[in-house]
């Protein structure tokens, strides 16, 4: 029989893995539960209910109205609680806005919530989370002295990559939520947030690690945003930290200068 510290650390290695949902032992046939019985001779099938529709350009204005109106944090908490234009937060249990302080000169930004996340309803809170930590503690930074959110507040089902509706869904949100924070510098982590932020195609590995400034209307100055790896990227390519480290060391030196790393001479 297995040891009981050999079945934890097999158990932890499959958490950071991204296995963190429990399932049966015996598999279900998920189609044949869901499959009509076969009509009697003579008898016609009901016709299915036609689902409610929104349109897309609906939710938008809806979610932009919504963000506009919002003149603090709180207010803007109580706007995505009462906006239902993201499918996400059916599926969800929490949530998930913000963590640290909205003072800070750092504003980190991910994808979404996950499992742990969702749970707690604070972002960065799982496996993901804890490394997070240990790399900011790397630059001597923590949870107090940065701002964390992600560019979606709840988590997709299974932790699957977000389509471009929910993204475009929390959009505003998201861009409301950086001009009242108004940080001095945006780290980027993930390809999702950069290239959602950034309006760019390229991936994380061409990304990252390059400065560049992120605006939209409304916003009096642009922002420095330096893209960089996931931790959730990192726990599966352990090899790659040594670039996260260097994105690191870029971040902490305009910490430190106060001055725009894209404007510095």
């Amino acid at each position: 029989m297995e040891s009981k510290e050999t079945s934890l650390a097999a158990l932890r290695w499959l958490v950071e893995a991204g296995a963190d949902e429990a399932v049966d032992e015996v598999a279900h046939d998920r189609m044949a539960r869901h499959a009509a019985a076969p009509p009697g001779p003579g008898a016609r099938s009901p016709k299915p209910a036609a689902p409610k529709l929104t349109s897309n350009d609906a939710v938008l204005a809806s979610a932009r109205d919504l963000a506009r109106g919002a003149q603090d944090l709180a207010q803007l908490r109580a706007a995505l609680d009462s906006f239902d234009g993201c499918p996400l937060r059916h599926d969800a249990t929490n949530l998930v806005f913000a963590d640290g302080d909205p003072r800070a000169r750092v504003m980190i930004l991910g994808e979404g919530p996950g499992a742990e996340e969702d749970r707690q309803g604070l972002p960065f809170v799982g496996a993901s989370g804890r490394l997070l930590d240990r790399m900011l503690a790397c630059i001597g930074l923590d949870r107090t002295s940065v701002y964390i959110s992600n560019v979606l507040f709840w988590r997709p089902p299974g932790n699957r990559t977000p389509t471009g509706h929910e993204l475009a869904a929390c959009l505003p949100f998201v861009e409301r939520h950086i001009e009242l924070v108004d940080p001095a510098f945006l780290f980027l982590i993930g390809g999702t947030p950069a290239k959602t932020l950034l309006g760019r195609s390229e991936g994380i590995l061409r990304l990252r690690g390059k400065w560049a400034h992120y605006q939209h209307p409304g916003m009096p100055r642009p922002i420095p945003a330096l893209p960089s790896l996931h931790p959730a990227y990192l726990l599966r390519q352990p090899g790659q930290k040594r670039l996260a480290w260097q994105d690191l060391m870029a971040l902490q030196a305009a910490i430190r200068s106060g001055r725009d790393p894209l404007l510095a001479g």
